[in-house]
C-alpha cells in the first residue's frame, strides 16, 4: 500500500486521529502529529482486524454455566451455613442478640428517646474538681470574647457599608445611626473608603486593616470547573496577518458573503465575528484587522482564540505585520495554521514563503517541522477545503472544552453605541450559557441583557461556549477586550461596575491657557513650549479608539510626548471640545462627525479638530507635524447646515430632500456631506439647488429650500446636510 496521512487513514479506518496515534505507539509505530505519513499501513489495519475478529468471536455457553457454578454457591447451603454459625455462639452473645431485639420493639416516649449514659456517684472531691473544670471553661470563652473585639479586620480600600457591618459583626443599622451622628446621610448600600471605615471600627474598638488589592472578577470566572462538567465546544478561530494579503476575502469565500467592499481603504477596520458550519461541526471566526495600527485589536482576537489562521501572500512573503501576528499568537499559545494565499498570481512562490517562516520558528510539516501549511486562493476558491479540514483535524487533536452548565463569562470583542438601540456589545461566551434576562457587568458597564442577536441577525434566547452575539441592555459601551460575566443579581452587577470606574477616575484636564494645532506643532516643539501633546480621539467603535491610541502613543519621543487625554465612541459633542479647550489637546475625530451644535463651540474655543475616514492618515499627519514636514494641505471650511424635513419622491428625477437652512448657507458649488447620527454616510456634490421651481446659486439661514445630491438617493429625514469648501493652507514653520 502506498504512503497515506494519519488523519487520512484514521477517517477510513473510522476512529480519531488522536486514538490512531495512540494505537500506532502501542505496536512500536512512532509518529509525530496527524499530519505524518504512514508507509507500514498493513501493520496497523491488521490491528483493527485483529479487534474487530475478537470483539465478533462468539462465547462458550458450556464455560460460562460452569464457572457460575462453581463461583456462586448454593442458596440453600448458604441459609444453612449461617444458622449453624449463630447456634455456635455463647450464651452470652444469644441473651445479648434477644435484649437488643426486645429493645428495638419498643416504643420510646420523648425523654427516652436519647439513649441515656451510664450513671455514676460522684463524690465530693469528684464534684468540686467538675466545677472547678466549668468555671476554667468559662473564663476561656470570656478570654476569647475580649481578644476577638480587639481583633484586627482586614477590608479593602472601598467597602458597602452592609459588608462592613458583617465583618464587623455589627447590625448595619448600629453603624447607619453612628455616621448619621456625624452628619452624613447614608444607606447600608453605600460604598464609603477606608478611613471612614477606621473611624466607625474605632467606636466598637476594632482595629481594621487595609487588605491587599484583589481582582473584584476573579472568583467569578476563574472558579475551577469538575472535568465531568466539561463538554466539547466549537473552536475559535482568528484569522490574522498583514493588510491586503486577503484575509477578509478569505473569510469571505468560507462565508460566502462580501465585507470587503464596504470597509474604507480596502482593509478591515473593525473586529467581527462568525460562525460557520463544517460537516455539521461548528466554528467561530474571528477576522482582525490587517494595519498595523490596530496592533492591540489583534492581541485581543489571539487571546481570545484556541487556532490562528495566520495567511501570507505567496507573491509578497512575511511583512511587518505578518511577524506581529506570529508574536501575538505565540504569546496567547494558540495553536499556528499557515494559509499561503494568492497561489494563483504571477510571481507566488509558495517555498520561498515556507523559508522566511522558518526564521520565525515555524517550519513546514512537509519540510520536516510541526506547522501545518495549506496553499490557497481566496478568489479562485482554491484549497479552502483542505484549510477547513485542517482546523477541524487541529481542533480535534487540541480537544477543546467547556461547561455549559454555569454563569456565563466572556470577553467583549466589539462596542458601540446606536443611537435608537443604546450601548450595543459582540462578545464572545467562553464559558457557562449566556441567557437574555442575566445580569451582566462588563468593566465599568452593566445591565440586563434585554436582548441577543447572532451574526446573521437571528435574534437568540441563550448561547453556549463559544458562540459569538450581540447583546443590548448595558449601562454603557463597555471598552473592547474587557471581560463580562453574569451576577447573581443586578445590583452585584451595578456594585462591581461602580467600583471599577471609580478606581478609573482620574484627573485629566491641566490649566493651559495656550491653544495648539497640528499646523504650529512643530514651531512649539522647538521653542520649549510644547512637552506633552494631548489628544482627543472619537470614533464609530470603541475598537478603532483603541487601535488609534495604541498607534499614536507610540509616536513620542525625547522631545514630545503623546498623551491621549480621552477617548470614546459617537460624534464630538460640545463636552469633547470643552475638555480639549481645557487640556490644550487637539481633537481626532474617526468615521464620525462633530454634532451640529459643536461648531459654534469649536469656532469660539479655536480647538483644532481633526477629521479621518482611514486611520493611517491620522497617524501620519500626526507624524510628518511632529517632524516639521506637514505638507501644505488643504483645509474644509463649513460654511453651512440644512436639515432634511421631507422627502420627495420623483420617478424620473429620484429622491429630493425638502431642507431647511439652520445656519450660514448652502451654495450650488459647494461639496455636501450627509451626517446621520453623527456619521458620515454620504460625500459629494449637489445635484440641484431650488427655491420653490426655481434654481438657485444659494440658500441663506432661515429659508426652506430643495436639495438633490449626485448619484445618492437614500437621504431620510432629520439627516443634516453640511456643506463646506475647500480652502489651502499652509504650515507655519
Amino acid at each position: 500500500m502506498s504512503k497515506i496521512r494519519v488523519y487520512e487513514l484514521a477517517k477510513q479506518i473510522g476512529v480519531s486521529s488522536k486514538d490512531l496515534i495512540q494505537k500506532m505507539s502501542e505496536v512500536g509505530i512512532i509518529v509525530k502529529n496527524h499530519m505524518s505519513t504512514i508507509d507500514d499501513t498493513d501493520k496497523v489495519l491488521a490491528l483493527y482486524k485483529k479487534n474487530t475478529t475478537e470483539k465478533n468471536k462468539p462465547v462458550e455457553k458450556k464455560n460460562i454455566t460452569h464457572n457460575n457454578n462453581k463461583k456462586i454457591p448454593d442458596k440453600k447451603n448458604v441459609a444453612q451455613n449461617i444458622v449453624q454459625k449463630n447456634d455456635k455462639k455463647s450464651p452470652e452473645k444469644k441473651n445479648l442478640t434477644q435484649n437488643n431485639n426486645n429493645n428495638n420493639n419498643k416504643v420510646f416516649d420523648k425523654k427516652n428517646t436519647v439513649p441515656k449514659k451510664t450513671e455514676q456517684v460522684k463524690t465530693p472531691e469528684k464534684k468540686q474538681k467538675s466545677k472547678k473544670i466549668n468555671d476554667k471553661k468559662k473564663n476561656v470563652h470570656k478570654n476569647e470574647t475580649v481578644e476577638k473585639k480587639i481583633d484586627i479586620v482586614k477590608i479593602p480600600n472601598e467597602i458597602m457599608l452592609n459588608d462592613l457591618a458583617n465583618k464587623l459583626d455589627k447590625p448595619v443599622a448600629q453603624l447607619i445611626k453612628i455616621l448619621m451622628l456625624d452628619g452624613l446621610m447614608v444607606n447600608q448600600n453605600q460604598v464609603i473608603d477606608f478611613d471612614l471605615a477606621s473611624k466607625i471600627a474605632e467606636k466598637f474598638n476594632i482595629n481594621i486593616q487595609q487588605a491587599a488589592e484583589i481582582d473584584l472578577f476573579e472568583d467569578e470566572i476563574f472558579s475551577p470547573d469538575d472535568e465531568e462538567d466539561l463538554l466539547e465546544r466549537p473552536p475559535v478561530v482568528v484569522v490574522m496577518g498583514h493588510v491586503d494579503h486577503g484575509k477578509t476575502s478569505l473569510l469571505d469565500t468560507i462565508r460566502h458573503t462580501n465585507v470587503m467592499h464596504t470597509e474604507a481603504g480596502g482593509i478591515t477596520q473593525h473586529i467581527g465575528a462568525y460562525t460557520v458550519s463544517i460537516s455539521g461541526k461548528p466554528i467561530t471566526f474571528l477576522d482582525t484587522p490587517g494595519h498595523e495600527a490596530f496592533t492591540a485589536m489583534r492581541m485581543r482576537g489571539a487571546q481570545a482564540t484556541d487556532i490562528a489562521i495566520l495567511v501570507v501572500a505567496a507573491d509578497d512573503g512575511i511583512m511587518p505585520q505578518t511577524i506581529e501576528a506570529i508574536n501575538h499568537a505565540k504569546a496567547a499559545g494558540v495553536e499556528i495554521i499557515v494559509a499561503i494565499n494568492k497561489i494563483d498570481k504571477p510571481g507566488a512562490n509558495i517555498d520561498a514563503v515556507k523559508q522566511e517562516l522558518i526564521g520565525h520558528d515555524l517550519v513546514a510539516e512537509d519540510w520536516g517541522g510541526k506547522t501545518v501549511c495549506v496553499p490557497v486562493s481566496a478568489k479562485n476558491n482554491i484549497g479552502i477545503d483542505d484549510l477547513l479540514e485542517m482546523i477541524v483535524l487541529v481542533a480535534e487533536m487540541k480537544e477543546l472544552k467547556a461547561n455549559p452548565n454555569k454563569s456565563a463569562s466572556g470577553i467583549i470583542i466589539e462596542s458601540k453605541l446606536d443611537r435608537g438601540r443604546g450601548p450595543i456589545a459582540t462578545v464572545l461566551v467562553q464559558g457557562g450559557t449566556l441567557k437574555v434576562g442575566d445580569p451582566i457587568v462588563a468593566g465599568s458597564s452593566y445591565g440586563k441583557i434585554r436582548a441577543m442577536i447572532d451574526d446573521k441577525g437571528n435574534r437568540l434566547k441563550k448561547a453556549g461556549p463559544s458562540t459569538p452575539v450581540e447583546i443590548l441592555g448595558l449601562s454603557s459601551v463597555p471598552n473592547a477586550g474587557d471581560t463580562f460575566y453574569v451576577t447573581e443579581n443586578e445590583k452585584r452587577a451595578r456594585q462591581l461596575a461602580e467600583s471599577v470606574a471609580n478606581k478609573n477616575k482620574s484627573a485629566v484636564i491641566k490649566n493651559n491657557s495656550a491653544k495648539i494645532s497640528l499646523e504650529d506643532l512643530f514651531g512649539q516643539i522647538k521653542t520649549g513650549n510644547v512637552k506633552e501633546l494631548g489628544l482627543i480621539i472619537k470614533a464609530d467603535v470603541q475598537g478603532s479608539v483603541e487601535a488609534m491610541k495604541n498607534s499614536l502613543e507610540r509616536l513620542s519621543n525625547d522631545e514630545v510626548k503623546i498623551k491621549i487625554v480621552h477617548g470614546g465612541v459617537g460624534a464630538v459633542t460640545e463636552s469633547d471640545i470643552m475638555l480639549a479647550s481645557a487640556s490644550n489637546a487637539i481633537v481626532i475625530g474617526f468615521n464620525v462627525r462633530p454634532e451640529l451644535t459643536t461648531k459654534s463651540v469649536i469656532d469660539s474655543e479655536k480647538v483644532d479638530v481633526r477629521l479621518y475616514r482611514v486611520i493611517y492618515d491620522a497617524i501620519e499627519d500626526v507624524k510628518l507635524a511632529m517632524q516639521g514636514m506637514l505638507e501644505p494641505v488643504y483645509e474644509e471650511k463649513i460654511i453651512g447646515h440644512a436639515q432634511i424635513r421631507q422627502l420627495f419622491k420623483v420617478s424620473s428625477l429620484g429622491t429630493i430632500g425638502g431642507a431647511y437652512v439652520t445656519d450660514g448657507k448652502i451654495t450650488r458649488n459647494s461639496k455636501i456631506r450627509v451626517v446621520r447620527d453623527g456619521k458620515t454616510i454620504y460625500e459629494g456634490e449637489l445635484e440641484t439647488l431650488k427655491r420653490f421651481k426655481d434654481n438657485v446659486k444659494e440658500v441663506a439661514q432661515g429659508y426652506e429650500c430643495g436639495i438633490m445630491l449626485s448619484n445618492f438617493n437614500d437621504i431620510k429625514e432629520n439627516d443634516v446636510v453640511e456643506a463646506y469648501v475647500m480652502e489651502e493652507i499652509s504650515q507655519s514653520r
